[in-house]
């Protein structure tokens, strides 16, 4: 289960509605991989591509595909804004680890 916070919710759902597009969704996606773990993008689709799980909240609809919600899978979808600090983010889940000459790249 991806669990996505309030804030979350009506942030996207603002965001939707200033595009044009409240009824769209959000699609996560795994945008990459290095030694520090995989890295995941948003896009603003219409509907879900074939086989995408969808979760819903608040009237805020997120489609994954299999392989990335099995990565995703117990995190947390959330929106911060902490001084400089703002957007969205996705926590929780399997720390990952560095591996050697990774040095501090990750972090």
């Amino acid at each position: 289960m991806i669990t996505i916070t309030d804030i979350a919710a009506e942030k996207a759902k603002e965001i939707l509605s200033g595009e044009g597009k409240p009824d769209w969704g959000l699609k996560f996606y795994m945008a990459g991989s290095s030694c520090c773990g995989p890295s995941y993008g948003i896009d603003i689709v219409e509907q879900p591509d074939g086989g995408d799980k969808t979760i819903e909240k608040n009237g805020l609809k997120i489609f994954v595909d299999a392989d990335t919600y099995e990565k995703i899978e117990g995190m947390k979808f959330d929106y911060i804004q902490e001084g400089e600090k703002e957007g969205f983010v996705l926590s929780g889940g399997q720390a990952s680890s560095c591996g050697p000459g990774c040095g501090s790249s990750c972090g």
